[in-house]
């Protein structure tokens, strides 16, 4: 479809590209800071205030080659994809069956279950309840206290159920007379049409999964092994980079690039993030929008 170049198209369209260049400078140039001051020599770090917006001084990666010996560090990271794999195993499959659940027209009541776990997304039981019942449970200090919690999301239902309601129950009808069953309509029907929220649905999950710590402050209390990435990037950053060998043995070494070595991380810890999401993107608006319009 083909708009008509009128004044007030031409002015929304000027309106609307400069918010979206002014939203790309909000988010690229906090990034682009901390890169530049993670390679910037240290010395002319500290005492540098604002953005940095070029290299200070002579360009240093020593940071880098510190944190690269840093145990821990690596430890966060295969935590972390540990629990990335786990996750979308676990809400993969848990949200598929409860999306085909709920988008079956001959399921009754499905609009009062959904009602119920829609209203689970406007009140919780918070932070301590929570808590309470991972004691009980006895999983605090395992891994299945980060993993179980954030097992299902309803908004993820919602995005499978609207996305499979818009398959042709012809399709399914056709399965049934061939013999099939509910989980191989389930998962070799239905779930190749829907692919595209499939893909938002695990970005959803990994980047969530990501960025998560405070599960593990919460939960972890003892077991400092299992801690994820963020979880390690947040000590750095709060407790400061005592533990880190510098690469100069001298006794302001650490104090010199407590700074450079912050920076250095958090590029670390942002990098595979940026690197995965340009070939999930080209799902994401289909995904988000399937269902959107009906005919």
């Amino acid at each position: 479809m083909e708009y008509k170049r009128t004044p007030s198209r031409v002015l929304f369209l000027v309106l609307a590209y400069s918010f979206l260049v002014f939203v790309a400078i909000a988010c690229l140039v906090p990034l682009w800071h901390v890169l530049m001051g993670s390679v910037s020599d240290p010395a002319e770090l500290n005492t540098t205030r604002g953005l940095i917006l070029w290299i200070k001084g002579k360009m240093d990666v020593n940071a880098y080659r510190a944190i690269a010996g840093y145990k821990r560090l690596w430890m966060g990271y295969r935590n972390t994809i540990l629990y990335i794999l786990a996750q979308c195993v676990i809400t993969g499959v848990l949200t598929i069956m409860a999306g085909y659940v709920f988008s079956r027209k001959r399921f009754y009541y499905r609009n009062g279950f959904i009602m119920i776990i829609t209203f689970s997304m406007l009140i919780n039981g918070g932070m301590i309840p929570t808590y309470m019942v991972m004691r009980s449970l006895h999983l605090l200090d395992t891994p299945f206290a980060l993993l179980l919690p954030s097992a299902l999301s309803v908004f993820n239902i919602l995005l499978m159920r609207t996305s499979m309601e818009g398959i042709s129950d012809a399709l399914e009808d056709a399965a049934r007379i061939d013999g099939a069953g509910e989980f191989v309509i389930m998962f070799k029907i239905i779930l190749p049409l829907c692919k595209a929220t499939f893909a938002v649905v695990m970005l959803f999950t990994v980047v969530g999964k990501w960025n998560e710590y405070m599960p593990a402050l919460l939960y972890l209390p003892t077991k400092s092994e299992l801690y994820p990435l963020q979880m390690i990037l947040r000590d750095i950053l709060i407790s400061g980079t005592n533990n880190i060998s510098t690469p100069d043995a001298a006794s302001n070494s650490v104090s010199l690039y407590q700074k450079s070595i912050e920076y250095a991380t958090i590029i670390v810890s942002t990098l595979p993030i940026l690197c995965i999401y340009p070939f999930v993107q080209k799902y994401f608006v289909t995904g988000v929008t399937i269902g959107a319009v009906k005919s």
